[in-house]
């Protein structure tokens, strides 16, 4: 059983959980069943990840909310099958959180290998955010962007989103 199957079985029990530091905080109007607790016991770590807001703004649960309206769109209005959905719910949160999480350097220093701007060379401004750009060189960019990718890919997977994420 997962965090995130853990965490619908206290609910579906009638327990509220808040997160208060690195504790769960239960409460309920009748005392939960021993098993359910078990189940938050074993699973606390992750189900703190899943309530707890990040610096992006949203939670563990925020997410997977996205992920799975993603793939009930792409499923259900644009026909794909289910695994095709999952695949571009799984992108969509990608992008989304490489949107919440962006990164910006000073200009006139490549953010991927370090080195200034030649004129051979230049160093161009990535992504449009108003406070500032990715500075890089063009040839910096692809092993810059895939390492952004691989960060994207670890964050969700803290949230037990991948790219073959079940209901």
């Amino acid at each position: 059983m997962s965090a995130v199957q853990a965490l619908k079985a206290a609910r579906d029990a009638g327990v509220r959980i808040d997160v208060d530091g690195d504790a769960l905080t239960l409460d309920a109007d009748t005392a939960p069943d021993a098993a359910v607790l078990d189940l938050l016991s074993r699973h606390k770590v992750e189900v703190i990840l899943l309530l707890r807001t990040g610096s992006d703004g949203w939670s563990g649960e925020d997410w997977r909310a996205f992920y799975d309206e993603r793939a009930g769109i792409a499923e259900f209005n644009g026909g794909l099958p289910r695994d095709q959905a999952e695949v571009r719910a799984f992108a969509c949160c990608i992008t989304e959180w490489l949107n919440r999480n962006p990164v910006r350097s000073p200009p006139g220093r490549c953010l991927g290998c370090g080195g200034s701007e030649h004129a051979h060379d230049a160093v161009l401004p990535f992504g449009t955010e108003p406070i500032g750009h990715a500075w890089l060189h063009s040839r910096c960019w692809d092993a810059w962007h895939a390492g952004r990718n691989a960060e994207a890919v670890a964050a969700l997977s803290t949230f037990g989103i991948s790219m073959r994420t079940s209901p």
